[in-house]
């Protein structure tokens, strides 16, 4: 069996800082490497180890974790390829996959995709929590068909942080995620404008409209990215959602009470029995 000790973390941002802490508390030997040196000073401030020398990060390292935009590792492919050992795993944390898949295959990388379904409204190293990852799901992606005792290690190494693994195939993933995270971030954006349209209206938003459009506080840039690396299958989902609301728009119009009222109730079935076809 293929064992994980020494984790080189490529990116100190929220997800890469959570991955790091968690792995510190569940034994693991840690280093993250950033390119910005204020951003590794920070990273240090709690206790971490950090550099900005790629090569020193990554020479040792069991695991290799990508916590980067998929633009970003492209630009550090090259440099990887000389650097890790022939036996290292290379993962990443991001929300799409189809993507970082063809970007390894195209540069030679051996990848296995992780998503591990955790983050926050919040960015930087200093929103990174060592309990991020608690009960969180994570779909592993493995495309290039690694070994299994690789793919037995990094489901390991995501248990050990607290995550609940299973393993699929990207563009499943990838479906799966634009209807159950990237679409409830756009509906969230859609009524966070919607509802404060206007100004002065937000003295009377409760729990309702808080939790509806919290998400839609996150990083506007790498929402842009992560909806624009998965445009078709959100593209669809989107439009699955305008005709959900035209169905409502339509029974508003005939003021069809017992249409809308049928409709809230089928939805909220299925809201609550996900698993269940209706």
């Amino acid at each position: 069996m293929r064992s994980i000790h020494r984790i080189a973390i490529l990116g100190p941002g929220l997800l890469g800082g959570s991955v790091a802490l968690a792995g510190r508390v569940a034994g693991f030997e840690v280093t993250l490497w950033g390119r910005n040196a204020d951003r590794v000073e920070a990273t240090r401030a709690l206790g971490l180890e950090a550099t900005t020398d790629l090569t020193a990060a990554v020479a040792d390292a069991d695991l290799i974790i990508l916590a980067v935009p998929v633009g970003v590792m492209g630009q550090l492919a090259d440099q990887l390829k000389k650097d890790i050992k022939p036996d290292t795993v290379v993962t990443d944390v991001g929300s799409v996959k189809v993507l970082p898949h063809e970007m390894a295959g195209e540069h030679g990388i051996p990848f296995i995709g992780s998503h591990p379904m955790a983050g926050s409204e919040q960015t930087g190293i200093e929103a990174a929590r060592a309990d991020l990852f608690q009960g969180a799901a994570c779909a592993l992606t493995n495309d290039q068909g690694r070994s299994e005792s690789e793919v037995a290690a990094l489901m390991e190494f995501w248990q050990a942080l607290g995550c609940e693994v299973s393993l699929m195939g990207a563009v499943d993933h990838d479906r799966a995620v634009a209807r159950i995270s990237h679409l409830p971030h756009a509906m969230a954006v859609a009524t966070a404008s919607a509802g404060l349209r206007f100004p002065g209206d937000g003295f009377l938003a409760a729990g309702g409209f808080r939790d509806t459009t919290r998400v839609a506080s996150g990083d506007p840039a790498m929402w842009a990215e992560i909806m624009v690396e998965n445009q078709a299958a959100l593209t669809t989902a989107l439009e699955d959602a305008q005709n959900e609301i035209r169905e409502m728009l339509d029974h508003l119009a005939k003021s069809d009470k017992k249409g809308l009222q049928n409709y809230l109730e089928e939805v909220k079935v299925r809201k609550e029995n996900p698993d269940e076809s209706l």
